[in-house]
């Protein structure tokens, strides 16, 4: 296990199961990608022809922006924000983290100061994420979707009280199974790589987080019949231009994003360069069983070539499962 899983450990994987885009130290904002620069780069070409997109990538500079339009900018529209703006969002977020990051995992188990953290001085690209609808929230669920979800038995996790029988009671990210898709690839304050790899007629991507990797046929080919269902579920590709786009279906009923239904539930990504060391990742979420109409948002990797993937070595230092499960025993024996 590398010196950064030993000094963040388990308290850091839970910190970032709770929290779907953890806020970071950030003092130093970037400015906007100039939309016509984006439009008009073309990126080279694979030797056998495709977009080249390879690399090592991180999205830790996207760390600790909000999902949603926060209250203050209603009514404007995400490119409605200015830059100014966009600097003092970014300094009152750092000024916060700073504030909190020596009491992250309570007092008497702080996690330290905030420059310990891999997302520390991240340069933000937007001020939320949420693209479409154009005002930034996710859009209502349907009736079908919210019965659904309130009869469903409450989540679990470590943040729970139990009762602890056995690992089948923890969630599959804290069992070192899996992140799911898109949360592979959303920021937390740590395991912030992907790797891309082309091939002629596929693309493969690494997660350093859980260490999973996928990979991406390009030829045209049918999904799964329904009934397999991959914990990240059946991707497909195809090039748009010098976007790649990736639909993905036949998602584990466990994996599913955000409670969306299984049989219904598509995710299509797009990735699309908008600079030499810039790809857009944009992820519109399809269920019209869960949301009432499909709903995108959008962040920015960062190639860095410098930083492939660690080694996650998540089952080797999982102290947190077998500590709880102990303590669950030992507490029956005196109940």
């Amino acid at each position: 296990m590398s010196a950064r899983r030993d000094s963040l450990g388990v308290l850091a994987i839970g910190i970032a199961f709770a929290m779907v885009v953890p806020a970071a130290g950030q003092t130093q904002p970037a400015a906007k990608a100039p939309a016509k620069a984006a439009k008009t780069y073309t990126p080279p070409k694979t030797a056998w022809g495709d977009p080249e997109l390879q690399g090592n990538f991180t999205n830790k500079d996207e760390s600790g922006i909000p999902f949603e339009r926060p209250n203050e900018f209603e009514g404007k529209k995400i490119d409605d924000v200015a830059d100014a703006e966009l600097a003092e969002l970014i300094k009152e977020r750092a000024s916060q983290a700073a504030q909190r990051a020596p009491g992250i995992g309570g007092a008497e188990t702080g996690a330290g100061p905030i420059h310990w953290y891999e997302n520390y001085n991240a340069k933000n690209s937007r001020p939320w994420l949420v693209i479409d609808p154009a005002d930034g929230k996710i859009p209502p669920m349907t009736p079908e979707a919210q019965a659904r979800i309130a009869a469903m038995p409450p989540a679990r996790s470590s943040f729970t009280n139990g009762p602890w029988s056995g690992p089948e009671d923890f969630g599959l990210y804290e069992r070192c199974i899996t992140r799911g898709i898109p949360g592979s690839m959303m920021p937390a304050i740590y395991g912030n790589s992907y790797q891309i790899v082309q091939a002629p007629g596929y693309v493969a991507i690494r997660y350093e987080m859980i260490h999973e990797t996928r990979v991406i046929p390009l030829d045209g080919r049918s999904h799964l019949t329904p009934n397999i269902r991959p914990f990240m579920g059946d991707a497909r590709g195809h090039w748009e231009g010098k976007t790649l786009v990736v639909e993905t279906t036949n998602f584990d009923p466990r994996t599913t994003y955000r409670n969306a239904n299984s049989d219904t539930f598509k995710l299509i990504e797009r990735f699309t360069p908008v600079a030499p060391d810039k790809v857009e990742w944009a992820v519109t979420v399809d269920d019209p069983k869960t949301w009432t109409r499909a709903w995108t948002f959008a962040m920015t990797l960062t190639k860095d070539d410098r930083q492939p993937p660690f080694e996650y070595a998540c089952h080797e230092g999982n102290y947190g499962m077998p500590n709880i499960l102990r303590g669950e025993r030992a507490a029956e024996q005196k109940r």
